[in-house]
């Protein structure tokens, strides 16, 4: 049974996820193209973070950014590796998701890289709705970045 549960970004397990996570975006990504959030990044007001337990096991972290009053995006995304593909994935994006609806946001984008590593990201991401759009936010094109987004 997975059970997302707000914060967690004190847990040791957690800040070792991040640090897994940023190592998979650099190893996959120009540092210039990567955009993902540290640990102070994500303790930022504007930012809503998320970890899914099973007992005291963790399983994956997502993140949820508020940019304005009606658009949201979906931040740190990450399973830990040996539950790839159990469902952990989906369960955050789904609470994410609800979230987001509860708070009355209207859009939930997304950036992700574009090389092979993050295809399984997209796969998901397309399950759940989102398709290809333009740059948001603060971002700018970059070869090496896909930006998706749903309406919710």
């Amino acid at each position: 049974m997975i059970a997302i549960r707000d914060g967690g970004l004190d847990d040791t397990q957690v800040q070792d996820l991040l640090r897994l996570h940023a190592a998979g975006m650099l190893a996959n990504s120009p540092a210039e193209s990567c955009h993902f959030l540290d640990l102070s990044g994500l303790q930022s007001a504007d930012i809503s973070f998320w970890s899914a337990w099973e007992g005291e096991v963790l399983l994956g972290i997502g993140a949820l950014k508020q940019l304005d009053a009606q658009h949201g995006e979906v931040k740190s995304m990450r399973t830990v590796p040996t539950r790839l593909g159990t469902g952990v994935g989906a369960a955050m994006l789904e609470h994410i998701l609800t979230t987001a609806q509860a708070r009355g946001l209207t859009r939930l984008s997304l950036e992700t890289g574009t090389a092979p590593a993050f295809d399984p990201a997209v796969r998901l991401y397309s399950r759940y709705g989102f398709v290809p759009c333009p740059p948001f936010g603060d971002y700018r094109a970059d070869p090496h970045s896909r930006f998706l987004t749903r309406a919710l």
